[in-house]
């Protein structure tokens, strides 16, 4: 039986996607650098910008000019997130019914830990979760297991009983490191194939498909 569901943030809660490829491209902009395509920086979602823009660069970028424009990147994005930012159908009624269920219910995140707290604030969605874990509280990212084996570590939780849910293959490739069960959320999936092809144990189309796993 599943007891315990780690959850990935952007477009597998909320659709932020919008959000994050503008912001993007404003920063690469800003910064003089030649702007991504929209499809690589999609490509890229579900690690942390810190890795991601580094590889979708086409110039070669010190980490002072890392820095900068991961910092330009966050400036830009916080200034539109609130309005821009909404959950998917049914998310609510998934969580209200696994928290009811007596779930323990986490998010592993390759955003900043007080971001995602930000976002959850403003979509008053936060009450549902018992610890949020960022890549800013672990030594390595996605798709490293670091973000579960901490949590799985911190409340002394059962991997048998565990579940990772996420959009991308980096979540899946995370799951499957530390030997937990994993599931494909596809409402928000960009590389469908790309999820699919990782095998994860569920791949589902609907949110409240997750209360009938076991």
């Amino acid at each position: 039986m599943i007891k315990n569901y780690f959850f990935d943030f952007d477009k597998t809660l909320a659709d932020s996607g919008g959000v994050s490829i503008s912001a993007t491209k404003e920063a690469f902009k800003v910064m003089g650098f030649a702007v991504p395509e929209t499809n690589v920086i999609l490509g890229y979602m579900g690690i942390p910008a810190e890795i991601s823009f580094k590889k979708m660069a086409r110039e070669s970028l010190s980490e002072t000019q890392i820095q900068k424009l991961t910092d330009t990147f966050r400036t830009i994005y916080q200034k539109v997130e609130m309005k821009s930012t909404k959950l998917y159908p049914n998310i609510v009624s998934m969580l209200t019914s696994l928290k009811k269920a007596n779930k323990n219910i986490f998010i592993v995140s390759s955003k900043k830990t007080d971001a995602v707290e930000r976002n959850l604030n403003n979509l008053k969605i936060i009450s549902f979760f018992q610890d949020i874990v960022g890549f800013d509280k672990v030594k390595n990212y996605k798709p490293a297991p670091d973000g579960i084996l901490l949590l799985l570590s911190k409340y002394d939780l059962v991997k048998d009983e565990s579940l990772m849910i996420g959009d991308a293959k980096y979540d899946i490739q995370m799951g499957k490191a530390v030997g937990i069960k994993t599931c494909g959320a596809l409402w928000g999936a960009f590389d469908v194939n790309g999820l699919a092809n990782e095998r994860p144990t569920y791949l589902i189309d609907q949110p409240m498909e997750l209360v009938t796993l076991e």
